[in-house]
């Protein structure tokens, strides 16, 4: 009787502990691949914790991450330019591929690639966002709309896409469309500053500037300077900065926005509103 007592107590021994081992494993979380990429190259950070430098890639074992959402950042060690930052969602068993061009923030390009699961496994798609908005879209040199976009039906196999916008630079990637899978890709376009030029020339000199009479005194902002941007919008492409006590003339005002031109006597831009005073 004790002998079978005994054995029965190390088969169900042997039962718990294979139970916990599975139980381990399962509550291991799930990882995926990330990639990124810079030019120069840069410190990257995930969720502020330092991971590495470009060219980075944690694609194998024990050196991917987590799946879940994140906040990657690119802080450049050479150059006088400013951090990317993005957020991204790290997938089971994907890669995640981050590229960044810096140069001065309004010519500055970037993307970020990555594959979602969709119910279809039948189907291979592929999104498009860009910055700005409604760039054109090509696929493999053909012009299939314009961003943000989605195409569905993708043949699954290498793909390029194409992303292109009036005085902005074209950007290119080459991707992989997959079977059961939204490839998403978000493409940042730099500002062309041989089309700024040709604009320029365009436009009438400096002296014919037309203007309202009014002028606006930049006021102080928590980053010490404000943002001249191309439209009025924080959505517009930056085309400057300029300091708090600045004066410049008021060229036009829209949905609280002030339009004025810049000390180099060429370019113009919009500031907020929020961070000016207009004075007459």
């Amino acid at each position: 009787m004790r002998k079978l007592l005994f054995v029965l107590g190390c088969i169900l021994l042997a039962l718990l502990i294979f139970f916990i081992l599975v139980f381990v494993i399962n509550k291991r979380p799930e990882k995926g691949a990330l990639q990124a990429t810079s030019s120069p190259a840069s410190e990257v950070y995930l969720n502020d914790k330092h991971i590495g430098k470009t060219p980075l890639c944690l694609c194998q074992g024990d050196k991917m991450v987590d799946a879940g959402d994140y906040t990657i950042r690119l802080v450049p060690i050479s150059g006088d330019f400013e951090p990317f930052q993005h957020k991204i969602t790290i997938t089971k068993k994907i890669l995640t591929v981050v590229d960044r061009n810096f140069a001065q923030t309004a010519l500055a390009q970037a993307s970020i690639i990555t594959l979602k699961e969709i119910e279809d496994k039948k189907q291979a798609q592929i999104s498009v966002v860009s910055f700005p908005s409604g760039a054109d879209v090509y696929l493999d040199s053909n012009l299939v709309g314009h961003a943000p976009i989605l195409l569905k039906n993708v043949t699954e196999s290498d793909h390029e896409i194409k992303v292109s916008k009036s005085g902005y630079r074209e950007k290119s990637v080459r991707i992989r469309a997959l079977f059961g899978y939204r490839l998403d890709s978000i493409i940042y376009l730099g500002v062309d500053p041989n089309a700024a030029k040709e604009s320029e020339q365009k436009e009438a000199t400096p002296s014919a500037t037309l203007t309202t009479g009014e002028k606006i005194v930049i006021q102080n902002t928590p980053t010490g300077f404000l943002r001249v941007r191309e439209s009025p919008s924080t959505a517009g492409a930056e085309v400057g900065r300029v300091n708090p006590g600045e004066e410049y003339d008021l060229l036009d005002e829209q949905n609280g926005w002030y339009q004025i031109k810049l000390k180099d006597g060429k370019t113009t831009g919009w500031v907020s509103g929020q961070y000016a005073k207009k004075q007459s």
